[in-house]
């Protein structure tokens, strides 16, 4: 009989969570700076009274490395790191602790004799827990932008770029630029699962277990179509939270309607899809990581809970002993005193 998965507290959840998710981050970090860069420039127009034409353009993503090493060294790729694994941690600790209330409630009210929750009831659960992780988390977003596409000269620490934030245009509300997008772009997981059942469907009609190339080449897949389907929206995301680009002349966007528009303006249709590559690639590798850590630190959470339950049990049972034992002492010299008197 195949041993069920240990139940694990809203705590250990987003421990597991946020724990997988620095380290899978942090080990795809210089993807993470290159995607960005590559979604916030603005493609030159050829034009020499155009001051965009004089910022720093990246062809692609090797040569997106390649410069930024030469420019800024091997530090330039882990610039804002810190502000990055902050943002991480907090918004997948909120995310996996809502999660896991968010599901035990539902179990709780289904009742014991319930089935498993739906596909759909599972995706509801995901998108909440997710929209409630971005509203709190995303000022450490706004700030780690800024800092990863800052010049070089220009950038700052984590509390001094978060203040230049609140001293702009929008006062303390610039630390939450991007929240709508942010809120639409809970839809990515939903689409991921949704397109893998499908893929699942047409590739492996009628197989119920999967061997793990099959199961990994369908995520990889399903996750290049959500990212393919959000990309213009995480590119508008990126624009909004970062400074405006010299052709605004210091005017922020207003919404990210307003940052697409600019974007097919001056690069055209495609100018929305930009730093795709990067981005599915960090998706793929991040989400891989991310999962296998989180199984295994989920585990090693509960054999620590575990421990800790029963060292508490076996101290508390040293000291009623010792207890017990003080007591009978105590009884045996008031019994004794008399004789010793006598």
């Amino acid at each position: 009989m195949a041993q069920s998965k240990p139940a694990i507290s809203p705590w250990g959840g987003a421990v597991a969570g946020a724990t997988g998710a620095v380290i899978a981050n942090a080990l795809v970090y210089p993807l993470d700076i290159v995607k960005t860069r590559l979604q916030v420039q603005v493609k030159p127009s050829g034009d020499k009274s155009d001051s965009s034409s004089d910022e720093v353009h990246y062809t692609s993503t090797w040569n997106a490395i390649s410069r930024i090493v030469a420019e800024e060294g091997l530090q330039g790729l882990y610039a804002g790191m810190n502000g990055s694994l902050v943002g991480v941690a907090s918004t997948n600790f909120a995310y996996f602790y809502w999660y896991t209330v968010a599901r035990a409630l539902y179990t709780k009210s289904a009742g014991p004799s319930a089935s498993a929750p739906s596909t759909a009831i599972e995706l509801s659960l995901g998108a909440a827990a997710g929209a409630l992780a971005q509203l709190f988390t995303i000022p450490v977003a706004v700030v780690t932008t800024r800092q990863q596409t800052a010049a070089k000269a220009d950038r700052k620490g984590l509390f001094a770029t978060a203040q230049e934030v609140i001293e702009g245009p929008d006062g303390v509300s610039g630390l939450w630029r991007g929240l709508k997008a942010s809120l639409v772009l809970v839809v990515n997981p939903a689409i991921t699962y949704g397109a893998y059942e499908r893929l699942k469907d047409v590739f492996f009609h009628g197989k119920t277990k999967l061997q793990p190339w099959e199961a990994f080449a369908l995520g990889a897949m399903s996750k290049a179509l959500a990212t393919i389907v959000t990309q213009p929206l995480i590119v508008a995301k990126v624009g909004l939270q970062s400074k405006p680009p010299p052709a605004r002349k210091g005017k922020p966007f207003g919404s990210f309607i307003e940052v697409m528009r600019f974007i097919i303006e001056h690069e055209g249709v495609l100018g929305l899809f930009k730093g795709m590559g990067p981005q599915i690639l960090k998706g793929l590798l991040v989400q891989g990581i991310l999962m296998m850590t989180k199984e295994k630190v989920e585990l090693l959470y509960v054999l620590f809970m575990r421990y800790l339950a029963k060292s508490l049990s076996l101290s508390r049972a040293r000291g009623a002993i010792a207890a017990s034992s003080a007591a009978g002492l105590a009884k045996n010299a008031t019994l004794v005193a008399p004789l010793v008197k006598s």
